[in-house]
């Protein structure tokens, strides 16, 4: 919470600002922003996305890497960096 996850989302970034313990905002490397709720689940989160699709997501990590992994347990991205606060502005 309060952080922004960069994503590698094969040689682009995506970004997903947690703001608060129920707020998210994502930006996709096309451009494509997101706001919407989220929630923890007992096996990962979800979010809702006011304005796009919900999403079910696990964090899975290995030796240097935390990877999100979708619903039907694809890899969707591997986290760069978190980065403190909304240095993309998402949540403006």
């Amino acid at each position: 919470v309060g952080t922004t996850h960069v994503i590698d989302m094969g040689g682009k970034d995506a970004f997903i600002h947690y703001e608060n313990e129920n707020r998210a905002h994502m930006l996709l490397p096309d451009g494509t922003l997101f706001h919407g709720i989220w929630m923890l689940l007992d096996d990962g989160y979800k979010v809702e996305w006011k304005d796009g699709p919900t999403g079910s997501w696990k964090l899975d990590h290995s030796p240097g890497a935390i990877d999100y992994v979708d619903a039907s347990g694809a890899v969707r991205g591997r986290i760069s960096r978190i980065d403190f606060g909304d240095p993309e502005s998402l949540a403006a």
